[in-house]
């Protein structure tokens, strides 16, 4: 065989493997409302950038006339934005995308060259599980997979785009993944779907009540992103990526963003009101905050008494935890302290510095709360803030009581540099509560109780409820103007530029899981 015809053949099987399961399989996607796996890759990456990998890989078990060239999964890497990162897309056009040896190598490929080159993974999930007819040889690529999680967890950013059925076993890569991305109508995720949970409690559901984006980004908060059409979606990976860092030895992308870190917040006061009853938005102080308004929230559905996501100060990345006092007023439950903990240990992994926004009444009180393990979960956070060695700057904007201002980046946790504003509230408690309890005797022994009630809170709050116990004890580092609040917490993350900070030796800790 000359040359020309080797070259002929290899660009016939090239464009084999380019159709996956045919045209046929690839106009009913589009029908479904869905990208195929290349063109998903193709929309992700930069322009011409991406070097497929095992392109012409086989099913043994199928290797003639069915077999299909790649498999059920599209593996390789590109440039987002000019830097590297590694992909698989699942291809839901041959066998439905479904996972088998083949599949199970040419992923943990890629996830090995991802760690081993300190390099992003990115994987596209549209699939259909473990393939039956290879038995355990299926499952052992899962292991495979999840193993590989566990591995890069830390090490790399690791992202999942679900465009597609996820179900059993297939769910757990993702879960263990820093970020999840669905699509409203077209993504689902669960262990068991409707049919199974139908025969086994009777319940009756929907593929997309049960696992879609919007149960997982509201519900369960296993989702951290759900957008409306697939093109969003990977947009929204993109600008995701800008934020972060390619590896946990290096940094996150500095932009000139060309908003100037002395900026004043000159219109904060109407922002936030001074009665602390009164709520507001915590989002419109970060998007004062942060360079040009940029806040990327994340779990923006889940949890939302607590506001977590990233932006740009002077540049650089941040994450943002901030108290939300539109919902709950702000306080803290089982979900938010999840949500907020797992926030805090991914950028303290990735060394992106911390910024709290505080304004906390406290934990959620109840038999729901109490019962379903507020002790442990709302350990989570104080763990996280605590075993961070990242840079972590603090605000108190209005009040700060009883254990939910240690666990919210309190100075007692190793916050490196804390700041209240001049009505800030930290104490044990809110005067009228805590004059419930310690003033009773008091109360019920005066001429006219109500007056002594209100006298005895006034005299709480000049006494105990202001920020300036706390700065002469050095537990706030300044006691700053709301409208200066860009301006400082630029200046500390400045000074932090060098913190270098080791916890003691130890195999690991032991997390209130």
């Amino acid at each position: 065989m000359s040359l020309d015809e080797q070259v002929e053949r290899l660009s016939q099987l090239k464009q084999r493997a380019t159709l996956g399961g045919g045209q046929d399989r690839i106009d009913r996607q589009h029908e479904q409302g869905k990208l195929t796996g290349r063109e998903r890759i193709n929309t992700l990456l930069d322009p011409d950038s991406f070097e497929e990998f095992d392109a012409l890989a086989i099913d043994q078990y199928n290797p003639t006339a069915e077999g299909f060239f790649g498999d059920a999964v599209i593996t390789g890497w590109g440039t987002v934005d000019g830097r590297p990162v590694y992909i698989f897309a699942q291809d839901f056009t041959v066998y439905g995308g479904s996972l088998g040896e083949v599949v199970g190598q040419k992923i943990t490929k890629v996830m090995d060259l991802a760690v081993q080159n300190g390099v992003p993974i990115i994987g596209i999930n549209d699939g259909g599980g473990a393939r039956i007819q290879e038995s355990v040889t299926s499952l052992a690529g899962y292991g495979d997979i999840f193993r590989r999680n566990v591995l890069a967890s830390g090490v790399v950013p690791q992202i999942s785009i679900v465009m597609g059925p996820c179900a059993g076993g297939a769910v757990y890569s993702p879960a263990m993944t820093d970020f999840i991305f669905m699509v409203e109508g077209t993504s689902q995720m669960f262990i068991t779907g409707p049919d199974v949970i139908a025969t086994a409690t009777g319940e009756q559901t929907t593929p997309e009540e049960l696992g879609g984006a919007m149960s997982h980004a509201s519900k369960s908060g296993v989702c951290h992103f759900a957008h409306e059409s697939e093109q969003e979606c990977l947009e929204q990976v993109r600008r995701l990526l800008t934020f972060l860092p390619s590896n946990n030895m290096d940094e996150a992308p500095t932009v000139d963003t060309g908003d100037a870190p002395g900026r004043m917040l000159d219109d904060i006061a109407s922002v936030v009101p001074e009665d602390s009853g009164l709520p507001y938005d915590m989002r419109d102080v970060i998007e004062r905050l942060v360079d040009n308004g940029d806040f990327m929230e994340l779990h923006e559905y889940f949890a939302q008494n607590v506001t977590v996501g990233f932006g740009r100060i002077a540049g650089r990345s941040v994450g943002i935890v901030g108290n939300q006092p539109m919902y709950l007023g702000g306080v803290l439950d089982i979900d938010s302290s999840r949500k907020a903990a797992r926030f805090v240990r991914f950028c303290d992994a990735f060394d992106i510095p911390i910024v709290t926004m505080v304004d906390v009444p406290g934990y959620l009180p109840g038999l729901s709360q109490e019962w379903g393990g507020i002790i442990t979960h709302g350990a989570k956070l104080v763990y996280a803030y605590g075993e961070a060695t990242t840079p972590k700057v603090t605000v108190i904007t209005r009040k700060g009581y009883g254990g939910a201002y240690d666990a919210m980046g309190s100075k007692h946790l190793g916050a490196d540099v804390n700041y209240a504003w001049p009505g800030a509230s930290i104490a044990v408690m809110e005067g009228t509560s805590a004059i419930n309890i310690i003033g009773r005797r008091e109360i019920q022994a005066a001429d006219d109780p109500e007056v002594a009630r209100l006298e005895l809170v006034a005299d709480y709050k000049e006494r105990f409820e202001h920020p300036y116990i706390a700065a002469s004890k050095g537990y706030v580092d300044d006691v700053i103007e709301p409208r200066e609040t860009r301006v400082r917490v630029a200046r500390a993350l400045e000074m932090l530029r060098g913190k270098a900070q080791t916890l003691p030796a130890k195999k690991h800790g032991n997390l209130p899981l």
